[in-house]
């Protein structure tokens, strides 16, 4: 049966006679001239760019589309519910608690964003870790949310 190796890896069209004992070859019944091998390298570096690019540019077309990210999850993901919960504090504050802090910021979701980025070390014994593995935009959508939570605080700030 012919097989057909892929251009990129120098092949043509080629048929071997498996059942003659010197393994003859067969004529194809299309010839194709065996391309250099220079050139078929290229054309597989080519090829192989072109499909990066493709799926590439189809990965940024669903987040330029406004793939929207889900804080509840992400929040989830990066495990953020261990030491903070929307409405009441544990190990941290509550993320209703947070947003009354920053409630009077125009700057607000971005600065929140940073400092999940970044971390944060207060006065207290228990300081915010940094977070480098949370994208910016990730970061940004988990501010958001937080500080959706800003009208429904359940402590005052400071306490």
């Amino acid at each position: 049966m012919p097989h057909r190796a892929p251009d990129c890896l120098g092949g043509g069209l080629s048929a071997i006679n498996a059942g003659s004992p010197e393994g003859s070859t067969i004529e194809p019944m299309f010839r194709f001239a065996r391309p250099d091998p220079q050139v078929s390298k290229t054309r597989c570096r080519w090829a192989e760019l072109c499909l990066a690019i493709a799926f590439g540019l189809a990965s940024a077309s669903d987040f330029a589309a406004g793939a929207p990210i889900d804080a509840a999850a992400a929040l989830t993901q990066y495990r953020c519910y261990t030491c903070h919960a929307d409405r009441e504090p544990l190990a941290g504050p509550a993320f209703a608690d947070v947003a009354a802090r920053y409630r009077d910021r125009k700057d607000a979701v971005s600065h929140v964003a940073q400092e999940i980025a970044t971390g944060l070390r207060t006065g207290g014994p228990w300081h915010m870790p940094p977070h480098p593995e949370v994208s910016r935009d990730e970061a940004r959508a988990m501010a958001r949310y937080i500080m959706s939570l800003g009208d429904k605080g359940v402590h005052p700030p400071g306490n």
